[in-house]
């Protein structure tokens, strides 16, 4: 059986802006590490109750990182990261 691929992350402008002001390289694990557990499997997080939009805002969480990640998935399967949360 093949290995199921990858999604792709991409960042919305203001997860774009986030990134940039990261500086501390704990965080920077952190947030490393969400995305790679996010990009194996972008279900993996938990669906924001009350949101009605599409796609569905989605919040992945990590309390040994301490880092919170909001993102949507597209219909291509690509993870949109909308911000980055430390906790």
């Amino acid at each position: 059986m093949p290995a199921r691929r990858r999604a792709q992350i991409a960042f919305s402008d203001s997860a774009a802006k986030q990134l940039e002001n990261l500086t501390d390289e704990h965080q920077i694990h952190a947030l490393d590490r969400a995305l790679v557990a996010i990009s194996v499997d972008p279900d993996i997080g938990e669906a924001i109750p009350g949101d009605t939009t599409q796609p569905q805002l989605r919040q992945y969480a990590d309390d040994i990182e301490r880092v919170r990640v909001l993102y949507f998935i597209t219909a291509l399967r690509t993870v949109v990261v909308v911000a980055y949360i430390e906790v």
